[in-house]
């Protein structure tokens, strides 16, 4: 089919959208829905993500079930427009762009999830700014430091052979087109028009890209005290009462022994699920499965018992009934 004129994939019912942040920074986002509540999805952080790439295939069905979705490109990804870094690379300065975002947006409550980078997106702003979001998905991404350093110095920056290395992006289709294959379970016939958008968001946002790994890379080694003090979640993200879920794909090549229980050992009211046949990318490997635990959760506060056992609810605890049933 090709691109758009803007460079992105054709989406039935996905808009693509501008807003020019109080800041001057020009913020693209793409959108579906026209009435509901809102929910904010943010996507992953390899390099050549972005609000498009990542929930191309969720966005358009919540939006075609009652609800305003909204995709931003964060800083440093797809083509928003931060040349003058008003925003601080890394992850101080994505909260700082989501709570502008959002505000420009007029979205005063909304529902929040995120995949990977913006699964820990998503925590650092629920623990920020809790009395904007209604309730938030967490799809296989770390949870700052409520977990031991460890996990989080491993998540960031250790590669291994079940893993991308995002700093191995040489600039073409075919490097991209790899890191693809790595993020999802099972990746067949990967679309060539995903492989052109995303190769040349990488190629264009390649410098900022680098400080944002800079920044993310020194929150995680403890050479950035001050940040990691700001963004910190410990004895936080557990006590705060909003309704909230967890994803976790059994076949993740971030594995789930080292990096999920750890986390739902440490968050009791968090409902954790581990769907089968699912890697990193689970709103992409199940789609069908994700997007109907979405909709439930927004819809209801609640996953149903029929829906939670398709999607592998963790059986090292009792289901929260506050969160799982009828």
């Amino acid at each position: 089919m090709g691109l758009t004129a803007e460079g992105l994939v054709h989406v039935d019912g996905l808009l693509s959208r501008w807003v020019q942040l109080p800041t001057g920074v020009r913020a693209h986002y793409v959108t579906s829905g026209d009435d509901g509540p809102a929910v904010v999805l943010l996507h992953g952080g390899i390099i050549g993500s972005s609000g498009t790439a990542g929930w191309r295939l969720m966005a358009p069905f919540l939006g075609q079930h009652g609800f305003r979705v909204y995709c931003p490109d964060m800083p440093s990804f797809g083509l928003t427009e931060d040349a003058a870094q008003v925003y601080s690379p890394g992850p101080g300065g994505h909260v700082d762009f989501l709570h502008d975002f959002t505000t420009a947006l007029g979205l005063d409550r909304f529902h929040l999830a995120g995949n990977s980078m913006g699964c820990m997106n998503t925590v650092n702003y629920t623990v920020a700014h809790p009395e904007r979001v209604v309730s938030f998905v967490l799809v296989a991404g770390p949870v700052g430091d409520t977990v031991p350093g460890e996990y989080l110095r491993w998540f960031n920056i250790q590669p291994n052979g079940r893993r991308p290395n995002t700093r191995r992006f040489d600039g073409t289709a075919e490097s991209m087109r790899s890191m693809l294959q790595a993020i999802l379970h099972r990746p067949g016939e990967i679309d060539p028009d995903l492989v052109a958008m995303r190769t040349a968001a990488a190629n264009r946002q390649r410098e900022a890209y680098q400080r944002h790994l800079a920044a993310r890379d020194a929150v995680a080694t403890g050479d950035a005290p001050d940040l990691a003090a700001r963004l910190s979640t410990a004895g936080r993200l557990r006590e705060l009462t909003i309704p909230g879920i967890y994803l976790y794909g059994r076949d993740d090549g971030f594995p789930v022994t080292e990096l999920g229980h750890p986390q739902e050992d440490a968050l009791a009211r968090i409902q954790f699920f581990y769907p089968a046949d699912c890697g990193h990318q689970g709103q992409t490997d199940q789609p069908e499965l994700f997007n109907q635990v979405f909709l439930e959760f927004f819809s209801t506060g609640k996953v149903s018992t029929a829906t939670a056992e398709r999607a592998g609810v963790s059986d090292r605890r009792p289901p929260n009934p506050a969160l799982v049933g009828p």
